[in-house]
């Protein structure tokens, strides 16, 4: 099967981190696909990014689709555009926020979210919310780390990070960790040595979830919000996305 992974934001060197999380996980039989848009962000901190991600992002899944793809996730961990994106593609979409949530889910009774930035926090609350899942999550919680600063080996970065983690499992029970972004990808399986439960790439459990759906033949349902876009005019730079 193909899959198609987008990194919404405009950063190649994530986008390859990203690739290499996918791949170290998929099937031998799944071929992985990794992008970046050409317009857009260079890293998604909050709601005003989110915005300006999503048109990019939306022209990535459009062309993959024409190329095939058996699925396509979303490698950011707000979900940027993920409503749009099942409503336009013809695969199905998964968003790797959505993604590890739903797996910690299946391996403890109360998880912790850890993120980068503060600004990021109530966006994931907000999807927390939207998927049912946020009296599963004992708190959402950031370790004021920018995205981008996780492009490097950081040991700063990755102290801090797993400082949260030690405060997670002590002040707020916190059974499983999420790692709240796709640029944390390469992290999950030493925090999980190096603290002793299960630490959930979002990356990851979302190529899992998207072999699953291909293998099973299921695609998003058109009965509801995900009908295709009525056919309408576009204009100035959003014309090319007119369905």
């Amino acid at each position: 099967m193909r899959l198609h992974v987008v990194n919404p934001n405009t950063t190649a060197a994530m986008t390859a981190k990203i690739a290499a999380a996918a791949r170290s996980v998929a099937l031998p039989d799944t071929l992985i696909d990794a992008g970046q848009p050409a317009m857009g962000p260079v890293s998604i901190e909050g709601f005003y990014d989110e915005a300006f991600a999503v048109p990019g992002m939306l022209g990535c899944i459009r062309e993959a689709d024409r190329n095939g793809a058996d699925a396509h996730i979303i490698a950011c961990f707000d979900d940027t555009g993920l409503d749009a994106a099942r409503a336009a593609a013809k695969a199905p979409v998964i968003g790797i926020g959505e993604a590890g949530f739903h797996m910690a889910s299946l391996v403890a009774a109360r998880f912790a979210v850890v993120t980068t930035l503060g600004v990021s926090i109530v966006p994931i609350e907000h999807n927390l919310r939207k998927y049912g899942l946020a009296e599963r999550c004992a708190r959402v919680r950031a370790a004021e780390v920018p995205v981008l600063a996780l492009e490097e080996r950081n040991a700063d970065a990755l102290g801090k990070i797993s400082a949260e983690i030690t405060a997670a499992i002590r002040d707020d029970r916190a059974e499983a960790i999420v790692l709240g972004c796709a640029g944390m990808a390469d992290l999950a399986t030493e925090l999980a040595g190096a603290h002793g439960l299960p630490v959930v790439d979002g990356v990851a459990a979302a190529v899992t979830l998207a072999e699953s759906l291909v293998r099973l033949g299921l695609k998003t349902s058109r009965l509801g919000p995900y009908a295709p876009p009525r056919a309408k005019s576009y204009s100035g730079l959003f014309s090319q996305f007119q369905p």
